[in-house]
């Protein structure tokens, strides 16, 4: 890899490792679905009037809407809410790369090699031990949303495999236009009407700050060049470069919000993180036919 893009690839890292922790800045205070919502207006609007609509029904934009928008990131943004640290929220997603697995079985026919197989159980035994030895930075309800977010994660995957073509950024875009009115329809049957009026009038720097960070150094900035590279260099070469999110996010964490893991859940999300190390790197086959993540985040 060029040196040039291996600084763009490790700054990309670095932002949404710090990421997390902005999306817990905004959290903190206002309704994470909220925060959502206005994440990803920010982000669609105004590229959408420069970007041409996809060639593709609008009712296909708005399941991508649902399932990224509301399923990925909204279900993502509430487990923090609901008790995750910023840090360990970060690590638990990675487990997207099991669910990922689990759908490439089930859709697209791949088999689980014994090399691989033996990954996933390393990599969920680390998890185990992650989640049971929580000092306070993990709880139930918060596994429960991320949960959700993971399963969502290879489904938008499928979604934009099937019904994005060739263009898929045009896709991504309008799709996250998409999504902002689900989002707040969520928050309104979960909360009440009154979630949008109460969040604004709670609105604040944190939150501006939240949003405009998750929008443009996330999401714009963050997915153009990371998207530029998997097209630039193999995927194999670029997936392990996504663990080192966690490791940014821990630290921001702990600098932000003075976050800290215990010394059992250190080795416990080392195991875990080498694991999945393993799983995104298992040889020609899964590289070449398993749903991946890196071209349809935004």
């Amino acid at each position: 890899m060029q040196r040039r893009d291996l600084f763009l690839t490790l700054l990309v890292m670095a932002i949404w490792g710090f990421n997390f922790s902005m999306i817990k800045l905004g959290v903190s205070e206002i309704d994470p679905l909220v925060i959502a919502s206005a994440r990803f207006f920010f982000a669609a609007v105004p590229m959408v009037f420069f970007i041409r609509k996809p060639a593709v029904k609008w009712r296909y934009l708005v399941l991508y809407g649902v399932v990224f928008g509301v399923g990925v990131w909204g279900t993502g943004l509430s487990s923090i809410t609901f008790g995750l640290s910023s840090g360990m929220a970060s690590v638990l997603q990675q487990t997207d790369v099991l669910t990922s697995v689990v759908v490439g079985v089930l859709v697209y026919k791949e088999v689980i090699s014994t090399k691989m197989a033996l990954a996933i159980g390393l990599s969920l035994l680390g998890l185990v031990i992650s989640i049971s030895a929580t000092n306070g930075n993990v709880t139930l309800m918060g596994c429960l949303w991320m949960l959700v977010s993971v399963i969502c994660w290879p489904l938008s995957s499928v979604v934009v495999r099937k019904y994005a073509g060739t263009s898929v950024f045009a896709f991504n875009l309008w799709g996250m236009l998409c999504a902002p009115i689900p989002l707040l329809l969520l928050a309104m049957i979960i909360h009440g009407p009154g979630v949008i009026t109460h969040s604004l009038g709670l609105w604040n720097e944190h939150a501006w700050l939240s949003v405009l960070f998750q929008a443009y150094p996330t999401t714009l900035f963050g997915y153009w060049i990371w998207n530029k590279m998997v097209v630039k260099y193999p995927l194999n070469l670029m997936a392990p470069f996504t663990l080192l999110v966690s490791i940014f996010a821990l630290i921001s964490g702990y600098l932000m919000f003075g976050e800290q893991l215990s010394l059992v859940q250190w080795v416990s999300c080392s195991i875990f993180l080498v694991g999945i190390a393993l799983v995104i790197s298992p040889g020609k086959s899964k590289k070449e036919s398993a749903p991946s993540k890196e071209l349809t985040e935004v």
